[in-house]
Parts: structure tokens; C-alpha cells; sequence
């Protein structure tokens, strides 16, 4: 970029630490000096990860529990995010999977949105919380979130399967470039764990994340063991959904280090993957560490997962089609140096490169 540009960084809103954060923070890294601005931030649930960042938030942050209770403010976030004044940067590159695109910026700004997806829950995901008012909310934001889109000048694309969603619902183009792989290491530090021979699972416990899947089918195969690491809203449910199935052979790690987590993966016969992914980054970062996958013939994961050398698919999302595919991996048939090295391409500095590649060439790149 030429010397003197301003740039700001725009996210929806920080109250998690996963993928799309990871996002963000390899672009902090490379523009050190840009601000982000997001609808409510939590340093706490972010891990301190932006807390030596210039973090601006809108009116939302001082509503009281709106950090932990901001699902329940959608209907003002379109409002909040056209409240930020940008007027003062040349660029601004929003990563966004739902209301960090409508931000409105003067003619002279350059808008880059690197889209995690379109808005899930709005188009192919469809369903809100608040029954009464659900279908009322939906064909409100529906029609902000589309007008919202056609307002980046460009878009970047975290996936193929981003990039087709991204012309259905916006019809607009934009161009793939895959999220950074953040390699996790061990840090030297001895794993004291009692568990061998173990299948693994890693994410937030959302429902579309179907850890109920693998939950049902490792109870009809207790000769196996399944770790699920990991938090979110739905813990409490699928323990509770274990504990009545009595399933002996599954246990809840909570969250864990980025330490841990290494050798957790390194440890595993192979990752359960039965979720459809925008992209996923967690199926990679088992590739990191030499492990294949197990995952649902859909989304993200047949972009990442190459049958036979890195992983596996089962085609149906139900505990049987899963228990089948697991009864018959065999994981001697994988070579872990070769699930390492293919997973470079994804590196964070090849995201970079692409990255600083995309913005020398903005004069060529047609909106």
C-alpha cells in the first residue's frame, strides 16, 4: 500500500475467540497501527488477544450484559455499525460474517470486506431466537444485510463455498483467498492425560456444530474413545444429553491451552468433523499436527480434506452414517508428515502474501 495510507479494521463483534478472530488478528499483525472498530468488545472472552489495540465500540457496549446477552440486540446492530465515523481513513478492511459490511464510509474510503460468510443465521442458516417477532426480524434484516452488502467496494472470499453463497444472497463477485492457519505449539511442556487411543473433537458448542452427532455415535461404540474440547452456550445441554445416554466413553475437556490443544491433536487417531462449515479452520490445524479427518461430505471441509491422504468423509449427517465411517478408519493408512506438509499452503504467511498481493493490485480488481 502507498506510504501514508490510513487503514482501519472493522469486526462484528469481539466476544469470542475462534477462527474469524484469528482473521482479524494476522491483519493487526500486518497493519499494527490501524484501529479496530466493532460493535462490543470483551477482552476477558477474547483471551486478551486485542488488548493492546485501539479497540473504538458502539453505543451497544454500555447497554448492561451486553457482552454476554449481545445475540439479543441484533435488531439495533444495523443502526450501531452505521454510527461509526470512518471518514478519517483511506482504507478500511472489515472482516465480517454478519453486520461489520454496513459500515458506511465516504467516497474516497476504500472498503474491502473479508467475508467469513453471509450472515448464517439470515439466509442459509435460517432461524432467530424471540418467536413472537422472529419472522418480523428476519425480513427486516434480510433486506439491511443485503442493501449492507453492495456497499464494500471489494470482496475477499474465505472459501469456494463462501464465494458461491456470497453471489446468491449479494450478488456480488469476490475473490478466495483462505483463512491463515495459526500452528499451534506445544511449548516443550509435558500433557499428563490418561487417555490413549482417542478420537477428538474441538469447537464451540453451537448446534450447528452437530457435536450431537458424534455424541450419539460414539455411545453406540463404546469401545472407542471420543474427547470433545471445547465451550459455548451448548455444553451444559449435550453433558446433560451424555450423562442420560450414559456414554462412559466421552468426555468434556472444556477449554484448553493452544499448548494442549497441540497435543491433543497430536495424540488423536483422527478429528470428527460432522459439521457444514462456512470453511473451518480446526480440520487444519489437526492436519498441522499430522492427524487426519473424519468429516461430513459438505461445505468448507471439501475444500480442505482430500479423501484418502488427509481425511475421510461420511456422507449422511446422522450418529450412523458417522459410527460406520469410524468402525472402518484405519488410521496406519495415513502418513502424518505428508497431512503436515500439505497443510502449509494454508500458512499464515502465505495468507499475508496473498492478502498484500490482493491490495497492490486494487486498480485491476473490477467491483
Amino acid at each position: 500500500m502507498s506510504v501514508g495510507v490510513k487503514i482501519a479494521l472493522v469486526y462484528d463483534y469481539l466476544t469470542q475467540f475462534g477462527g474469524g478472530e484469528r482473521v482479524l488478528k494476522a491483519f493487526c499483525e500486518m497493519f499494527p497501527e490501524a484501529p479496530i472498530f466493532t460493535l462490543i468488545y470483551d477482552e476477558r472472552a477474547t483471551g486478551g488477544a486485542f488488548k493492546n489495540k485501539k479497540i473504538y465500540t458502539s453505543f451497544l457496549q454500555k447497554i448492561p450484559g451486553a457482552k454476554k446477552l449481545f445475540r439479543g440486540f441484533i435488531w439495533l446492530m444495523p443502526l450501531a455499525i452505521e454510527q461509526f465515523d470512518l471518514s478519517d481513513f483511506n482504507l478500511v478492511i472489515s472482516v465480517s460474517h454478519s453486520f461489520g459490511k454496513g459500515i458506511i464510509t465516504k467516497p474516497k474510503t476504500k472498503h474491502i470486506c473479508y467475508c467469513l460468510t453471509p450472515t448464517r443465521y439470515l439466509w442459509h442458516d435460517a432461524g432467530l431466537p424471540f418467536k413472537p417477532v422472529s419472522q418480523f426480524l428476519l425480513t427486516y434484516l434480510r433486506a439491511w444485510d443485503y442493501q449492507a452488502a453492495q456497499r464494500p467496494d471489494y470482496f475477499i472470499a474465505d472459501s469456494e463455498n463462501v464465494r458461491q453463497r456470497i453471489k446468491k444472497y449479494y450478488n456480488r463477485e469476490s475473490k478466495v483467498i483462505y483463512p491463515p492457519l495459526w500452528r499451534l505449539e506445544t511449548g516443550g511442556e509435558k500433557l499428563e492425560v490418561e487417555y490413549k487411543n482417542y478420537f477428538l473433537m474441538v469447537g464451540r458448542m453451537v448446534p450447528y456444530k452437530r457435536f450431537d452427532i458424534a455424541i450419539e455415535a460414539f455411545k453406540r461404540l463404546p469401545e472407542e474413545k471420543l474427547l470433545i474440547i471445547g465451550d459455548g452456550p451448548g455444553r451444559k445441554k449435550l453433558e446433560v444429553r451424555n450423562k442420560k445416554l450414559g456414554a462412559k466413553n466421552i468426555r468434556f475437556l472444556g477449554k484448553v491451552s493452544d499448548s494442549e490443544l497441540a497435543k491433543y491433536y497430536a495424540g488423536s487417531k483422527a478429528l470428527i468433523f460432522p459439521q457444514e462449515e462456512d470453511f473451518g479452520i480446526v480440520p487444519l490445524e489437526a492436519m498441522a499436527s499430522g492427524r487426519s479427518v473424519i468429516a461430513y461430505r459438505a461445505g468448507g471441509a471439501l475444500e480442505t480434506v482430500i479423501e484418502g491422504e488427509t481425511g475421510e468423509f461420511f456422507s449422511e449427517q446422522t450418529p450412523e452414517s458417522l459410527m460406520r465411517k469410524v468402525q472402518s478408519f484405519d488410521e496406519k493408512k495415513f502418513n502424518p508428515q505428508k497431512i503436515r506438509e500439505y497443510s502449509f499452503k494454508y500458512d499464515k504467511v502465505e495468507f499475508k502474501n496473498k492478502i498484500q498481493n490482493f491490495l497492490s493490485h486494487l486498480h485491476n480488481y473490477k467491483k
